[in-house]
């Protein structure tokens, strides 16, 4: 645990993943990272900047082994590394490793390799540094996580079960993703959880990949599936003889509006029968599968769930530090990518969220079309500094407009309209001094 180095200011990024195969190379923030670290070049504070934890993407790379990936990274953003040298100069930079570029405590050349451009690398698993009479412990937060935990520290082997979904699957889609319509795939890496991900390439195949005639003739039914389940239904009693449907005046009301009336009911009709086929064939099938996953779930077959709880574990490890060193007040991690702050007995848990995109979903709100992932950024900064109360923690963040009309068909904007995410940020915290006051003076 690294204490050496005490400024009056903290500032706190994570989570940035720069780096990986081919397309995963793009770094669709580095204008606002060098904007960020050139502003920094120039503040008169006595500030630090932590780079909290997979600040690169060293598990995203799988061409090349140990400091050759060093060698990608200072090939490929020249602009980046020179930033850091500049900024090095003026304030302390201390980057930690984390599960994506944990390969940074594996070799001790890295750290000879950060310091020629003024990035002190600890290849420790946590850091505390103090700010007035409190203490703030910094992790990256993937020990917490069991897919994603570093049994053997410092071990270029110790792989857990991230290191294969991302070596298998970002990379590979970091390969691959120029070849689609639109350069879609590489933003893998931003869907969490990563059970979503199914339905993200459902989704992206609908509305980007499919054939622009097959999805159009589809949405007809798509939109509809709902009414036509529910006629299906009522066509069923009418058959059983429990309820009559007026057919004749449905198609005798249709009939109004000619050719265009007639195309309605015809189309409805085939609906109703497709949509009664799929309830036909459905309904048996969720029963069944209700009862296997019953009988799996008494045999405690899958007993792990591929999602960690996000809040859980940082809460019980910030109450245990919090214990055992009564002078931190301040738990700061990243990993979750969920920017958040949380009181826990006493003291703050901070997490600093991450620079990739990120992807809200939004489901359908009639039919059955898939979801939309709408992208937007929430690029930040935590600032951590003293005040005449205590000390104070804020998001500072740098805006960047959403991709979405450059990233979304027009079908996928349509059908979000006034659904944007509004992205809001923890309120700014202020943990009140410990110090005593002294006790009054009394006469003689």
């Amino acid at each position: 645990m690294d204490t050496d180095t005490d400024a009056e200011v903290y500032y706190v990024i994570s989570d940035l993943h720069i780096g990986g195969d081919e397309q995963l190379e793009d770094i669709e923030f580095l204008e606002e990272l060098l904007e960020f670290l050139e502003r920094l070049e120039t503040t008169d504070e006595d500030a630090e900047l932590i780079v909290n934890g997979d600040a690169f993407g060293l598990w995203e790379f799988t061409t090349v082994e140990g400091l050759e990936k060093f060698d990608v990274l200072e090939e490929t953003y020249p602009e980046l590394f020179e930033q850091f040298r500049a900024t090095g100069e003026n304030v302390d930079i201390t980057l930690l490793p984390g599960n994506h570029d944990h390969e940074l405590a594996a070799y001790e050349e890295y750290v000879d390799r950060f310091a020629a451009y003024n990035v002190d690398l600890v290849q420790d698993r946590s850091i505390t540094r103090q700010v007035a009479d409190q203490a703030i412990h910094f992790e990256h937060g993937n020990q917490r996580d069991r897919n994603n935990r570093i049994e053997d520290w410092g071990n270029p082997h110790s792989t857990p079960l991230g290191y294969y979904y991302n070596t298998l699957v970002t990379s590979r889609a970091g390969q691959l993703s120029d070849r689609g319509r639109y350069n879609w795939l590489k933003d893998v890496q931003a869907v969490t959880p990563t059970e979503r991900m199914p339905v993200w390439l459902l989704s992206k195949y609908f509305y980007r990949e499919m054939n622009p005639l097959l999805r159009y003739s589809l949405f007809p039914f798509l939109l509809l599936f709902n009414v036509s389940a529910l006629l299906a239904v009522l066509a069923g009693l009418d058959l059983l003889g429990v309820w009559s449907m007026p057919v004749d005046r449905t198609e005798a009301f249709l009939g109004q509006f000619g050719r265009a009336g007639t195309a309605a009911w015809f189309l409805l009709t085939l609906n109703v029968a497709v949509a009664g086929v799929l309830l036909l064939i459905g309904v048996p099938l969720y029963f069944i599968r209700r009862d296997v996953r019953k009988t799996v779930d008494r045999f405690g077959v899958f007993e792990t769930e591929l999602t960690v709880d996000p809040n859980t574990p940082y809460e019980d490890a910030a109450r245990e530090i919090f214990a055992e060193q009564p002078e931190t007040t301040i738990f700061c991690y990243g990993h979750t990518h969920r920017p958040a702050l949380r009181e826990v007995d006493g003291g703050i848990l901070v997490n600093t969220g991450t620079w990739l995109k990120r992807l809200h979903r939004r489901d359908g709100i009639i039919g059955i079309l898939p979801p939309v992932f709408y992208p937007s950024y929430q690029l930040l900064a935590v600032r951590i500094a003293p005040e005449p109360e205590g000390v104070a923690v804020e998001y500072e963040q740098i805006v960047k407009p959403s991709p979405a009309t450059e990233e979304l068909t027009r079908t996928e904007r349509f059908f979000t309209v006034g659904r944007e995410p509004e992205l809001e940020l923890p309120e700014r915290y202020v943990l009140e001094s410990r110090t005593e006051a002294s006790p009054p003076e009394t006469s003689p």
